[in-house]
């Protein structure tokens, strides 16, 4: 097997979207570190943003305006979306990525489980039920959304639960627990695109 070290290195993507709602920039590497510079004027979906960097070792720049004056909601919609774009181009053709990936994470008294398959098909189904109609500043029924704006423009699949008391500690396992499924199913594991249909 040769897998040569450009096509990982290469894994990167830049995408801007502006419209008359928000006006959003993403840069990411998925090969990173898992360092981050952050700023949706949401103050608890950056921080969920930033978990999902540190966790998933993907370098992420983002820089949202939003008219979060009117709520949150088309400010987290729209950065969901545009980061699905940065990863359906960053990971490209998908060859010799292992493809699926799960993780179940838990926080003091919350547990969470997630499922990935980069399936090349959209797909979400997030079981999540929070207590609160915010955590911080970010309204709880938008995280579910999130999940499925992201899956709807990366084309993957995800599936995801959570059970626990504190509605902080549920969300942070959530992205804890994708943000280690995504890296486990980015590894590059052969040269091979894994699918009896031969594309992804």
């Amino acid at each position: 097997m040769n897998i040569e070290k450009r096509d990982i290195m290469e894994r990167t993507a830049k995408v801007s979207r502006k419209t008359s709602e928000t006006d959003i920039e993403i840069e990411m590497n998925i090969d990173g570190k898992g360092k981050y510079d952050i700023d949706t004027g949401v103050k608890f979906f950056d921080h969920m943003l930033e978990s999902f960097s540190r966790h998933s070792f993907i370098d992420l720049n983002i820089k949202a305006i939003g008219d979060i004056e009117i709520d949150d909601h088309h400010t987290v919609e729209d950065v969901g979306i545009l980061l699905g774009e940065a990863f359906a181009k960053a990971i490209g053709d998908k060859k010799g990525i292992r493809r699926m990936g799960h993780a179940i994470v838990p926080m003091d008294d919350s547990v969470a489980t997630v499922a990935i398959d980069i399936s090349g098909r959209s797909y979400c189904n997030m079981s999540l039920d929070f207590r609160n109609d915010k955590i911080g500043d970010l309204s709880s029924d938008i995280i579910v959304h999130f999940f499925e704006s992201f899956a709807s423009s990366a084309k993957i699949n995800i599936y995801g639960t959570c059970e626990g008391f504190n509605d902080h500690h549920k969300a942070e396992a959530v992205f804890k627990a994708f943000a280690k499924s995504i890296y486990d199913a980015c590894k590059i594991e052969h040269d091979e695109i894994l699918s009896t249909k031969g594309v992804l």
